[in-house]
């Protein structure tokens, strides 16, 4: 074989139109090594290519370490049938081997995936080939590598909104009512502190009171939805200031532009590409901490050793730290800014409250890392008769007193967001 030649497989399969066995799709780099002439090819069941390089009778596709992008972006487009969009985005996107979640509805599209080379290139064509989302903006700037597949599955549906304002909106009317402020122009405002404007975290309260830029404050709101009742509020407590919002990707921020035109406040401004574009652009530590994501990653460092900034600390130590969990109590799991050790050492509980009503109800999120009981089970078992509740209640209670030992809870109340937000307003 070829030295120069390097095959990289898909991770799934896809079927022949022709002959409807198997093959794979695989990348193959020119002769000196370079992506501008790279060529898609099918492997089918003869398992033969003919190249411009030489004809290879059987390829044996080996492990290799593949390079994975996290590509996120949006757009507002008006789409007639998305729930045919939708199964068309399914078949392609599961037949190369993608995985992520993307959203249709009739005023456009988002996605946040995982790929590998090669199901980039391949899924960026199968963009280009679609009238609506063959000029997608930033879609490079808003990439990241990641070091492997960031979701279990591919997930296309159709939702009837994607940011929950309850309004439907016209993207042309989108586009004629966003106004947008480049990173560029939005670092000198932050840079410079500029006293004629206001930065507004569009983003729910829980994620600005762990992440967030420079001088900016918060919405307000517990979920986006909540921002319809305060846009009057809004007008009236910035009307002497211009205003800049943000979110993650900029997609919240465009579909309230139409609401706060539609109410008569003209002085509210976008970062462009929001989050995502900004700290792809600079690296500067204007951002602080991380960076919330809707993959298991959670929660994504931003910056390097000299610009980014930790700007919590444990809730149980008070230790400065990066880590973060949820409590382990379901009905509240709250997201816990924690080290490792504590967080063991207090059982995965954020609070006295959610450690006491464990005990009782029983409602605990196994984790075997932190002790040995399966309480999904433990509940089944007491369900079907063969457990008594008091009696395994009081066990219950006995052991995880005894493991959690000497430790205490610097909070005696559930940490869940909605009941701690209201200190922020």
């Amino acid at each position: 074989m070829n030295s120069t030649l390097q095959v990289i497989p898909f991770s799934g399969t896809r079927h022949s139109r022709e002959s409807g066995n198997p093959s794979l799709i695989v990348w193959i780099p020119d002769q000196v090594g370079n992506d501008v002439s790279t060529q898609f090819l099918e492997i089918h069941n003869d398992i033969r290519i003919k190249s411009n390089i030489q004809i290879l009778d059987v390829i044996k596709i080996m492990p290799l370490k593949t390079e994975f992008t996290l590509l996120t972006f949006y757009k507002f487009v008006a789409i007639k049938n998305p729930e045919q969009e939708v199964k068309r985005h399914l078949i392609f996107c599961r037949d190369i081997g993608m995985k992520g979640r993307i959203y249709l509805w009739e005023e456009g599209i988002s996605a946040t995936v995982s790929c590998n080379k090669g199901q980039l290139q391949a899924y960026k064509a199968f963009l280009v080939s679609n009238a609506y989302f063959n000029d997608i903006e930033d879609i490079d700037i808003k990439s990241s590598s990641v070091k492997s597949h960031a979701f279990e599955k591919m997930i296309v549906k159709y939702r009837p909104e994607i940011v929950s304002l309850g309004i439907k909106v016209d993207p042309k009317q989108v586009k004629k009512v966003y106004q947008k402020i480049s990173v560029d122009e939005f670092k000198n405002i932050v840079d410079s502190s500029d006293q004629n404007y206001e930065i507004l975290d569009m983003r729910n309260s829980y994620e600005y009171k762990l992440w967030h830029f420079k001088n900016s404050l918060p919405s307000w709101t517990v979920n986006f939805k909540e921002v319809k009742a305060l846009v009057k509020e809004y007008g009236k407590k910035f009307k002497n200031k211009k205003v800049v919002m943000y979110c993650t990707w900029g997609i919240r921020c465009e579909k309230l532009s139409v609401l706060l035109k539609n109410e008569g406040v003209d002085n509210f401004y976008s970062l462009d590409g929001g989050i995502v574009k900004y700290i792809n652009t600079h690296n500067d530590g204007n951002w602080l901490w991380n960076l919330y994501t809707f993959d298991w990653l959670v929660s994504t460092p931003v910056g390097d050793e000299k610009t980014h900034t930790k700007i919590w600390t444990c809730i149980y130590t008070g230790a400065s730290t990066d880590y973060i969990e949820n409590c382990r109590y379901s009905p509240c799991n709250a997201r816990i800014i924690t080290t490792r050790k504590a967080y063991k050492q207090h059982l995965g509980f954020c609070s006295q409250e959610c450690f006491d009503k464990g005990k009782k109800d029983l409602l605990i999120k196994p984790d075997f890392s932190l002790d040995k009981k399966d309480y999904k089970d433990i509940r089944s078992q007491i369900k079907l008769g063969k457990l008594k509740l008091e009696e395994t209640r009081e066990g219950i209670s006995r052991y995880l007193d005894n493991k959690l030992g000497k430790h205490s809870f610097n909070h005696k109340e559930s940490q869940k967001e909605e009941y701690v937000d209201s200190c922020m307003i």
